[in-house]
């Protein structure tokens, strides 16, 4: 072999090594993109999710939904008569929204009564074993009668002034049943009456 030779020797060999890493990478390639594209044919091919059927749907029985949402709307009644006899101004609560009619005058004249008196109820009021008694979900005002037992042994009378109990009769009921009628408007449930059966529970 002459000098004349010796470039063209390496230059082929150097053409042969770039043309057989050519192909290993273009091979490579091939296989990685047939390798993908097989997954996604098994991907494609996978069978789809079966689709729920109708009877699997949980309907809600609207009388119990109804039962649910009166019963709610007395207990939350509740929440709003604790902070509107607390509250001598009789501003932080709002009553109105869960109490209308008979039960919502009632209520605020009661309490302005006993905060003209220098009285404030401290404490909380616990709805015991509220139950529906009867309920016509149907109707121009559907309405349910609601029964339960009204424990306010927590509830304390107190002098508004200096926050010291008030004496109070010890034969008193602090555990009695109530009776409340309680009605749907489009703004909501309201209670509508709220009557003291006079025995205790």
């Amino acid at each position: 072999m002459t000098r004349a030779s010796r470039p063209q020797g390496r230059t082929t060999l150097r053409s042969w090594k770039s043309a057989t890493a050519v192909l290993i990478t273009s091979s490579l390639l091939t296989l990685s993109a047939c390798s993908s594209s097989d997954r996604t044919n098994q991907e494609t091919n996978k069978p789809s999710a079966a689709p729920k059927s109708a009877s699997a749907t949980v309907t809600s029985d609207p009388a119990k939904v109804a039962q649910d949402e009166a019963i709610a709307a007395y207990e939350a009644y509740w929440r709003e008569m604790e902070k509107l006899y607390a509250d001598s101004s009789g501003k932080n609560a709002e009553l109105d929204e869960y109490a209308a009619s008979a039960a919502l005058k009632n209520a605020e004249s009661d309490a302005k009564r006993a905060h003209e008196g220098g009285l404030i109820y401290l404490g909380a009021v616990a709805v015991t074993k509220p139950r529906v008694t009867s309920a016509h979900i149907s109707g121009k005002i559907p309405n349910a009668t609601i029964s339960s037992c009204l424990d306010i042994s927590h509830w304390r009378t107190v002098d508004a002034k200096s926050q010291k109990p008030v004496k109070l009769p010890a034969n008193r009921l602090t555990k009695y049943i109530v009776v409340a009628t309680v009605e749907k408007y489009p703004a909501g449930w309201r209670v509508t009456s709220d009557t003291p059966q006079g025995k205790s529970c």
